[in-house]
């Protein structure tokens, strides 16, 4: 059965034993936002670093809440650093998922030039195609996974036209040189074969 701590505790070991992480209105503030109706995971952080601000060991502090050894290790580290106040800044569960409205806009970005949104290269990578929709939609996700989505739809990075040619125009050359500043397709390339 898990520890169920309450304030009366909590005011009990203050008179006992000083605090040894948290300041006396990080303490109180932890306290009060325990009073409230919390989802029992964000309670578990608060009762973590008030326990551990009293002296109590990550093992002990397991066996109280029944915790892992790594959320009790977690959340003493951020008792310990100052940081108790940002117990409810870190996100509970799995990352969120990407939607239908995601991968629709996924498969726009791909189909057309990053230039039309203001990028200076025109073929999109999985880390160009993450970050700009990171910042649209605010859902990070990895280079990898972009890449599996695309596999998915039947998309890739690679663009057959431009992509292409620009490997075909610079096999035999050494430097290639293009018009970077238009928002089209560049208007020109040159290619250097530099040879010694």
């Amino acid at each position: 059965m898990a520890y169920q701590f309450t304030q009366q505790q909590a005011f009990e070991s203050d008179d006992v034993t000083p605090s040894k992480f948290l300041t006396p209105f990080q303490r109180k503030a932890l306290l009060k936002s325990l009073q409230a109706n919390l989802q029992p995971e964000y309670s578990r952080r608060i009762e973590i670093m008030l326990l551990a601000d009293m002296g109590k060991s990550q093992t002990q502090i397991c066996e109280m809440l029944a915790c892992s050894q790594e959320m009790a290790r977690y959340w003493i580290a951020v008792a310990e650093a100052g940081l108790a106040h940002k117990w409810n800044e870190r996100p509970i569960g799995r990352p969120k998922s990407v939607s239908n409205q995601y991968l629709e806009r996924l498969k726009d970005l791909v189909t057309h030039s990053p230039r039309e949104h203001g990028y200076a290269f025109s073929c999109w990578t999985a880390q160009w195609l993450s970050k700009h929709l990171a910042k649209e939609f605010g859902i990070e996700i990895s280079d990898r996974h972009i890449n599996r989505l695309l596999k998915q739809m039947g998309l890739s990075t690679k663009r057959k036209n431009l992509c292409n040619q620009d490997t075909e125009a610079t096999k035999d050359s050494g430097i290639t040189i293009r018009d970077l500043q238009s928002h089209e397709e560049p208007s020109w390339c040159w290619s250097f074969n530099l040879k010694f």
